[in-house]
């Protein structure tokens, strides 16, 4: 009202327009970038029919549950390991990288890591340098599944694909048993119709040798 009075208690500032997060985003981003880290032509391929997928996420969120419902349904026989780790807070980027360090060591072929969706400031492990570091120097091609589709993070340009949801990782790292059955039938069938043309070709070879002795 008029005359009235405010107080005001400020415990962080940042520039005006472009938030300080962005900006550093931006820096970092640029700075990978040069020393190569997101080339297309050093990501792997996901390997197509992988024994064991890891899953370093929180163990007690929706994104880690998504995962693996969606995983045991497209194919039951996958083993899973899941790995767990902080997403959030001061402590979560060191958390993730020795969380990423303990899927190397479980034998598994490839590794899934990202959480649920977010805000900026929820993501922003995953914006971490040594988050970045750490998917680089995996020895198992590495998925990175952080947030919802419109989410983009440092993790997402270093890693050897990107999902745009925890659930899309899933589809991306598990295949479905009914397509491989599907192949297989279909391997069957050529493989029966090429032997039934060789032994008609070696039966006319035959005719032939036996009506010139």
């Amino acid at each position: 009202e008029k005359t009235g009075q405010y107080q005001f208690y400020v415990h962080r500032m940042e520039p005006d327009g472009i938030g300080a997060l962005y900006q550093a985003f931006e820096a970092l981003k640029k700075k990978l970038e040069a020393e190569g880290l997101f080339a297309p032509e050093r990501k792997r391929p996901i390997p197509s029919y992988p024994r064991t997928v890891a899953i370093v996420t929180s163990p007690t969120g929706a994104a880690v549950q998504d995962m693996i419902q969606i995983a045991r349904r497209r194919h039951p026989g996958i083993r899973l390991i899941v790995v767990p780790v902080l997403v959030q807070g001061e402590q979560a980027a060191p958390s993730i990288v020795r969380g990423l360090k303990r899927a190397e060591q479980s034998g598994a072929d490839t590794v899934i890591v990202g959480r649920g969706g977010g805000s900026i400031e929820d993501l922003w492990a995953f914006n971490d340098e040594r988050v970045a570091r750490a998917i680089y120097d995996s020895d198992i091609p590495v998925i990175s599944a952080v947030g919802h589709e419109p989410d983009v993070t440092i993790s997402d340009f270093v890693a050897d694909l990107r999902a745009a949801t925890p659930s899309n990782a899933a589809e991306l790292a598990v295949p479905n048993a009914e397509d491989i059955r599907e192949t297989l039938r279909g391997y069957d069938i050529r493989m029966a119709q090429a032997m039934r043309k060789q032994m008609a070709q070696r039966r006319a070879a035959l005719d032939n040798l036996a009506g010139r002795r």
